[in-house]
């Protein structure tokens, strides 16, 4: 198999690198060569959060260069928009439609940009979905993650089943139950 190129960009605190732990997981169970790299600007500040997954028969670098990504996965409508170049001519762009804004827009020197997703739809494959609200019907807003790795998992080759094992093997048990359902949501949209 060529090498599949994932990345997963989001802002502090949005689970990015649990993402990338349970994609690579599921990556490894699956046999494959696994390599991943987390870029962390300013997170503890809501700053970008970046993660490369990059899997395959053998893969060399972790790195994920400009338009070679064949799966971009958004928790933020601008991060969508910062790293949509590295997204190949037909790879799918999953976003979170929430909006987090950056210090710049809170302090009133910056306006956020509207019509994100919109924009991003004209020129990439863009499937968009409100996660957090998914994950509040779900009474655990912390789950959105899993929910956006549900709807991820449809456009990837692993069983459900193969899912719920790295589910299993990467939460910590109190959660895995809320994490399952989280990630079955997504599956379903």
């Amino acid at each position: 198999m060529e090498t599949r190129n994932i990345m997963i960009v989001g802002v502090g605190g949005q689970g990015t690198l649990l993402t990338s732990r349970i994609l690579g997981g599921i990556m490894l169970s699956a046999g494959y060569d696994v390599k991943m790299s987390e870029v962390h600007g300013m997170a503890q500040r809501g700053g970008s959060v970046v993660t490369y997954v990059r899997y395959g028969d053998k893969v060399s670098e972790p790195i994920v260069e400009e338009g070679q990504a064949d799966v971009l996965i958004a928790f933020e409508q601008l991060e969508a928009m910062r790293y949509s170049h590295f997204l190949k001519k037909d790879g799918v762009l999953i976003v979170n439609t929430q909006r987090i804004d950056p210090m710049p827009v809170v302090i009133g020197a910056a306006q956020y940009p509207e019509g994100i997703i919109e924009n991003l739809s004209k020129k990439h494959k863009v499937i968009a979905v409100d996660a957090m609200n998914e994950a509040m019907k779900l009474g655990n807003p912390k789950v959105f993650n899993v929910i956006v790795i549900g709807v991820a998992a449809k456009h990837m080759d692993f069983s459900k089943e193969q899912w719920f094992d790295v589910i299993d093997r990467t939460v910590k048990p109190k959660f895995i139950d809320i994490n399952k359902q989280a990630f079955e949501t997504g599956y379903n949209m």
